[in-house]
């Protein structure tokens, strides 16, 4: 056995210089090999040794027994090298340390308090560049806001999204309690329904100011864009009055190319209105990204509505049993976000915790 076992290791080694994938190299040996065939966790090590240049077949000498006791200079080797490759295993590291798995286990977890995480899903991996933009453009902000206490309240924000007529649950929403007598629940496999339509949200500190349903067929592009300012302005005339009298509102939206045309600029300079900057590549800055259309999809998430107009009046029940104190609480939450933006060189501010600081 030990003698296939060094066999289908010789194989591995030629597919690599064939170059073939780790997962086409498993299929091969487990149709040549059946089942006494190297496990798929076994046959993707070796595939990793033999590419980063390993010459020898044999397995590594581990003289005596593996360590099952800590101490300060495994914790210190085991620190290296996670540090130095986190994608590895329990087991590989153990193997590497000659340590048996329990001990890696409780050296990472409770001496070198660390815990193994999925990457965090980011719109964008930030240039050194754009992090410094968005934290000027923040600084700018909260130095501006320290100056002007009273600018929270002059801001519209607004932003526009996709509404589905289903749109599956998150795996979150799924769990549910069950005994180990319980049979586990099952849910099928569901996609997004391709029944859509999009919605733009304009809103302030004390509430909703304006919503629009964009006609189906219809593209955000600066025109339309344009006839949803020229609405919008008539809202805040009537439900702003203060702010539409002092001419004291600030608009704020993100970098889509339909608000940064020159036209909409050209329209709103005309008008008077000034316009918050956004930093690029910023949902984690955006009201309506981090707080509005989260709370409106994840009510809507798991239910099959009969149609779009449904769907339209689900939305805007949702919209209205917001409150005053949950805007209130969404500014403060934006205020918070972009001081720790700030804190953080301008890295994306969720996600914070990982395996390595």
């Amino acid at each position: 056995m030990c003698d296939e076992k060094h066999e289908q290791r010789i194989n591995v080694k030629f597919l690599v210089k064939l170059k073939k994938t780790p997962t086409e190299c498993y299929k091969l040996l487990k149709e040549a090999y059946g089942e006494n065939s190297l496990s798929r966790a076994r046959v993707f090590e070796w595939y990793k040794r033999f590419s980063e240049g390993r010459e020898s077949t044999e397995d590594d000498q581990r003289p005596g027994r593996p360590v099952s006791v800590s101490t300060p200079q495994t914790v210190t080797k085991i620190n290296e090298i996670v540090r130095g490759d986190r994608r590895m295993s329990i087991r590989m590291i153990a193997e590497t340390v000659n340590a048996d798995k329990e001990t890696v286990r409780k050296i990472l977890h409770d001496e070198l308090n660390m815990k193994k995480v999925c990457a965090k899903l980011v719109p964008k991996n930030l240039t050194p560049d754009q992090k410094l933009v968005r934290q000027q453009i923040c600084s700018d902000f909260l130095e501006r806001l320290d100056e002007e206490p009273e600018l929270m309240e002059n801001i519209i924000t607004c932003d526009e999204t996709w509404i589905f007529q289903y749109d599956v649950e998150t795996k979150r929403q799924s769990m549910h309690w069950k005994t180990p007598a319980s049979p586990r629940m099952k849910k099928a496999r569901m996609s997004k329904s391709k029944f859509k339509a999009m919605l733009i949200v304009f809103f302030d500190i004390n509430g909703i100011v304006m919503t629009e349903w964009v006609p189906e067929g219809q593209t955000v592009n600066q025109t339309y864009y344009l006839t949803v300012l020229a609405t919008l302005r008539e809202r805040v005339r009537k439900k702003r009055p203060e702010l539409w009298k002092n001419k004291s509102w600030i608009l704020h939206q993100d970098n889509a190319p339909a608000h940064n045309a020159l036209s909409v600029k050209r329209y709103l300079a005309a008008r008077g209105t000034p316009v918050l900057e956004h930093a690029p590549y910023s949902p984690d800055l955006a009201p309506c990204d981090f707080f509005l259309f989260p709370k409106i999809k994840s009510a809507l998430k798991g239910t099959r509505f009969e149609s779009m107009e449904k769907v339209k009046r689900k939305s805007a029940e949702l919209l209205n049993a917001l409150t005053k104190e949950d805007f209130q609480h969404c500014f403060d939450q934006w205020k918070k976000r972009m001081e720790r933006c700030v804190a953080r060189g301008g890295e994306y501010i969720e996600g914070e915790h990982s395996i390595v600081e």
